[in-house]
């Protein structure tokens, strides 16, 4: 299985920083950069940011870790990828998830209320299908759609992968999804979300490839800062910070260790911190040298 790593952006990414990195990850054969949706910050929006990354280069890849499907329509979406895959071939790596983790910006994302995760299955079924069928019809509670035809329809067939850690969210990547990208999982809790996935997926006459199988990591350098190591506690209180965030590379390598036992292959490493890892083309330097040897 293809053991890869990509660089994760975060919310103190300024746009004009943009073209600096891309051409460092290009230069160096870093395999994919992901933009994260995080509309009330600096950061690129996510398609904008792969436009503009693919558009600069030949062979980095570009995905989105996650952006957020329900509240879109999966036609517009559909149209956009498309667009993005025929401008640059296999390059292209969606994932999507159910909504923000900043509760702020949930408002911005409209769907009925209390039905975000059925709208997210219909908008995955219509994505999908838009994607594949000459002219894709599909009719649900959310959406009609009649004759979508988007073009060009992009070949190879995208991938489509899937956030979330819940059993709701296994269930759905095993029935609709390509693959999964976890996050703030522990390595065994990152095994026992594969299996659940996998077993979904088999009780929907469908198989997930054991190589799409991600999880998006955090580095700092040195101890946590009290605010991250604060922040951390309260996406996961029942875990101690320094066992989601790797306080450094060598333990990163021991966490990287333990994902790969548990059948995951595909790494977004993200650094975080007050200041981190000041000045970012030092930090991706050091990537290349950490992480790159890993790759088969």
């Amino acid at each position: 299985m293809k053991i890869r790593f990509g660089l994760g952006l975060g919310a103190d990414t300024a746009p004009d920083q943009l073209a600096e990195i891309v051409d460092q990850l290009e230069s160096s054969g870093v395999d994919s950069l992901w933009f994260s949706e995080l509309v009330y910050s600096p950061a690129v929006d996510p398609v904008v940011g792969m436009a503009y990354a693919l558009a600069r280069t030949t062979r980095l890849k570009v995905g989105t870790s996650v952006a957020v499907l329900p509240g879109r329509h999966p036609v517009l979406v559909a149209k956009q990828l498309a667009s993005l895959a025929a401008l640059a071939p296999r390059r292209v790596l969606p994932v999507f998830g159910l909504r923000s983790a900043i509760p702020a910006e949930r408002e911005v994302f409209v769907v009925p209320d209390g039905r975000r995760a059925a709208v997210f299955d219909e908008s995955l079924r219509v994505l999908r299908s838009v994607l594949v069928d000459e002219a894709a019809s599909y009719s649900g509670e959310f959406f009609k759609v009649s004759g979508a035809a988007v073009q060009p329809r992009p070949t190879p067939a995208l991938d489509i992968w899937v956030g979330g850690s819940s059993p709701a969210a296994y269930r759905r990547v095993g029935a609709l999804a390509d693959g999964w990208l976890g996050s703030f999982l522990t390595p065994t809790e990152a095994g026992q979300a594969r299996e659940a996935i996998e077993r979904a997926a088999a009780e929907a006459d469908r198989e997930i490839e054991p190589d799409h199988f991600g999880i998006s990591l955090a580095v700092a350098d040195g101890d946590l800062p009290g605010e991250l190591a604060a922040a951390v506690r309260r996406r996961r209180p029942d875990l101690d910070p320094h066992e989601l965030v790797a306080a450094g590379w060598e333990q990163l390598h021991r966490q990287l260790d333990a994902y790969l036992d548990a059948g995951l292959t595909k790494f977004v490493i993200r650094p975080v911190g007050t200041k981190p890892f000041e000045p970012l083309d030092v930090f991706i330097d050091r990537f290349v040298a950490e992480l790159l040897v890993r790759q088969n």
